[in-house]
């Protein structure tokens, strides 16, 4: 679903955040990228989101090579993706209602009318109440802005979707929550999903498998899974293969 081939970005070509970055994600699969704050995975979570172009290197997804960011994306590109951002507070506008919130992909589309019943939908699976749906970021916590977040991510029904250390500012329950949502999600269009964050408990309770970004030290694990001997697999004979109750971790291809 999602290739990164090569991506070279960052904020000054003197000095770029990612060099020759690769990694892949495919189709229903679940990908954790372990880092620590600092590191470069909220540049990488960016470019695969389309929000920020690259220096060098290709993306693809859904196997077509994107050739334009941001609003020059095409519009089937551009809504194939799902993005949740680290800080709701920064990623939401202070003079929406959080249903205002969650329906603006809709209404940026021109599926306002078409999807408002799947605005109220999606806020339930959350667990945002009609209230609170008549409230502004201001008048809400942390953890209920992010749950309107999250909606809002999903309701287009992207293809991928991409989680920028979601549940950082969280509690344990509303992380729990909100994982669980992401995975419903999932379980039932099919979806992919790249979790970016530096916990690399719940990176391995959650993902098939997680990467961790270069540079940094890879912990031991027993349970570390070994390349395939043999069969089809669409991972590099040197990255592990996912199994149903087991993740495991490996590094980030940079060249």
């Amino acid at each position: 679903m999602l290739e990164l081939d090569g991506i070279t970005a960052g904020y000054d070509r003197r000095a770029p955040v990612l060099s020759g970055l690769s990694l892949a994600v495919a189709d229903g699969e679940a990908v954790g990228l372990l880092g620590p704050s600092g590191c470069g995975k909220s540049t990488v979570a960016r470019v695969a989101a389309l929000l920020h172009r690259p220096y060098a290197g290709t993306v693809r997804l859904a196997g077509q090579p994107v050739h334009g960011f941001r609003f020059r994306a095409p519009r089937s590109q551009r809504t194939s993706v799902g993005l949740v951002f680290q800080q709701p507070r920064l990623a939401a506008d202070p003079r929406m209602t959080l249903r205002q919130l969650i329906a603006a992909p809709a209404h940026a589309t021109g599926r306002g009318d078409e999807l408002a019943s799947h605005v109220d939908e999606l806020a339930t699976r959350v667990g945002l109440t009609g209230d609170l749906l008549a409230r502004r970021p201001h008048q809400v916590s942390d953890g209920q802005l992010q749950r309107a977040c999250v909606a809002r991510a999903l309701l287009l029904t992207p293809r991928l979707l991409i989680c920028d250390e979601m549940t950082a500012m969280l509690d344990a329950s509303t992380t729990a929550a909100l994982v669980a949502v992401v995975e419903e999600y999932r379980a039932a269009h099919g979806a992919a999903l790249l979790a970016v964050g530096h916990d690399r408990v719940l990176l391995r309770r959650w993902c098939d498998r997680v990467l961790d970004f270069p540079g940094t030290p890879a912990a031991g694990h027993p349970d570390r899974v070994p390349a395939p001997s043999g069969g089809h697999s669409n991972r590099s004979a040197s990255e592990p293969t996912a199994r149903p109750s087991t993740s495991s971790t490996t590094q980030v291809k940079t060249s």
